[in-house]
């Protein structure tokens, strides 16, 4: 998606340290990531990666995921930071989410954003082209990148190891 203008190139990196900065509460002892859904440049949902209902007891960051049946489709540790956010918004702000735009980022140790790679959780492109998002949006090498949902969901489906 070709962003336009310097102002929306500067909102969407001012929304990229917003998910950045909900990823800094992340629990995850894998990666640390948070996302945030945007309508009308109002956030309406926010999310980070961590174990269900964030306990320490449904934590399983250190188990290989080697150990997996190949039946387990989802093979992470954590609630994802998208599937938080999607629930968030649906929560609080169920009649904005038609069309809005949610932001992912990925951060390292000492809270930067770190680039993301291709498009490849099918479980978070279905249910964000589920309930409406219109735009997925993840920082690259090269820059963020904008990507309509369906063509994430495609993208994320053709993802190989």
């Amino acid at each position: 998606m070709n962003m336009g203008s310097e102002s929306k190139k500067e909102k969407a990196h001012e929304h990229m340290k917003e998910a950045a900065e909900v990823a800094s509460k992340s629990t995850c002892g894998r990666a640390r990531c948070g996302s945030i859904i945007v309508k009308n440049d109002e956030i309406i949902g926010k999310g980070y990666n961590s174990p269900p209902r964030n306990k320490e007891e449904n934590k399983r960051c250190s188990n290989s995921k080697k150990l997996y049946h190949k039946k387990v489709t989802d093979k992470t540790c954590c609630v994802h930071a998208e599937q938080r956010a999607i629930m968030d918004a649906l929560k609080r702000n169920p009649d904005k989410i038609q069309g809005s735009i949610l932001y992912f980022a990925r951060i390292n140790e000492k809270g930067e954003i770190k680039p993301s790679g291709k498009p490849y959780c099918t479980i978070c492109s279905k249910m964000a082209l589920d309930v409406g998002i219109s735009k997925f949006v993840l920082q690259h090498e090269k820059g963020i990148k904008f990507y309509d949902t369906k063509e994430y969901n495609d993208l994320s489906f053709q993802y190989k190891i």
